[in-house]
């Protein structure tokens, strides 16, 4: 499939961002009426396999095949550090980004582990991380270069091979950027977005909450711009997400987003674009206290609910399996005709 996005460079500015992602292209909708054919006629009562039904046709139409298969799965984790992470916000020293990075290298995550079992191909990015992003509660995280670089690296990470994306993270301090971004976006309070994270106590989840609302405060811009709350408050690995998945969709790579911190990157796009993430689903709700409010906003049912909480691109991997097995019923299965079965 051909990128369609505008002749224009989409990292000249956020703008041509912007521009780009709107130009994207939607789903086919011949494959999308084929696939509904077949569906009916498979060898089972109607709605039998339930939600199984529902993902085999629209990843039918992001396809563009009426009899699709899942042969080239891509898992991209993209790294960073917050300057924010000064401020107490996680349980764990910045030094513990590299050294996961470091493990993701030698095969010893869990991303790892169940990129394999799934068939996936899992490439990690590291973005900078002797120079973190600037402290958000002092001024904005990133100027534009910073946050386009970042999401100029995610956009050309993306294989146009791969046939489905997951995009994960790894970042000390990045709850707290996904709590306000997720904030900035959607209002409320800031203790409503700020969790555990690592594994904050109490007394840290509420300062956690006081930086979100000093970060708000000192830039007023994220309030109105959801594209200027992924840059100034975002990280360059969320940043790198949201480039990903934009590039996802200009090639109609069907996505499965992560937990907390990955939908916040992705909520970006939604509101910068309504309907940026129709080529995306939520692979699961994670134990991260917000997160379930943020699927809600963007109307986005998880298709498993296991309490995890690790980051990394994990729960959407593992879901990997459920979109597979959806699509080896909706595509191995035979027809009543095929199989000489009366259809009632």
């Amino acid at each position: 499939m051909k990128d369609r996005a505008p002749m224009s460079d989409p990292f000249a500015s956020l703008e041509t961002f912007r521009a780009a992602l709107a130009h994207a292209p939607g789903p086919d909708l011949n494959a999308q009426a084929e696939a509904e054919a077949r569906n009916a006629q498979l060898t089972k009562p109607p709605g039998a396999l339930g939600r199984l039904e529902e993902l085999a046709i629209w990843y039918a139409a992001w396809r563009g095949e009426a009899v699709p298969r899942i042969t080239a799965p891509q898992a991209l984790v993209f790294a960073g550090n917050h300057g924010v992470a000064a401020r107490g916000v996680s349980a764990f020293p910045p030094e513990v980004t590299a050294q996961m990075v470091a493990n993701f290298a030698a095969g010893g995550a869990a991303i790892n582990q169940l990129c394999q079992e799934a068939g996936a191909t899992l490439r990690t990015h590291a973005l900078d991380l002797d120079t973190p992003t600037a402290d958000f509660t002092q001024g904005p995280a990133m100027n534009e270069a910073e946050c386009l670089a970042a999401l100029r690296t995610g956009w050309d990470a993306v294989d146009p091979k791969a046939d489905l994306l997951v995009t994960g993270e790894m970042g000390i301090g990045n709850t707290t950027s996904a709590a306000a971004i997720a904030y900035a976006l959607y209002g409320g309070a800031a203790a409503d977005w700020a969790g555990r994270g690592t594994g904050l106590d109490d007394a840290g989840v509420a300062a956690k909450a006081r930086v979100i609302e000093t970060a708000l405060d000192v830039n007023p811009s994220a309030k109105t711009d959801a594209l200027e709350a992924l840059r100034c408050l975002g990280g360059r690995e969320l940043a790198a997400m949201a480039g990903a998945i934009a590039r996802a969709r200009v090639l109609r790579i069907p996505v499965i987003l992560d937990g907390f911190i990955c939908t916040a990157a992705a909520a970006t796009l939604h509101e910068a674009c309504p309907g940026a993430l129709d080529h995306a689903l939520a692979g699961h709700v994670s134990a991260e206290v917000a997160h379930s409010a943020l699927l809600e906003r963007l109307q986005k049912a998880p298709l498993l609910d296991l309490g995890m909480r690790l980051g990394e691109g994990s729960g959407a991997a593992l879901a990997i399996q459920v979109l597979k097995g959806a699509l080896a019923c909706h595509s191995g299965m035979a027809t009543f005709a095929e199989a000489g079965v009366a259809d009632g």
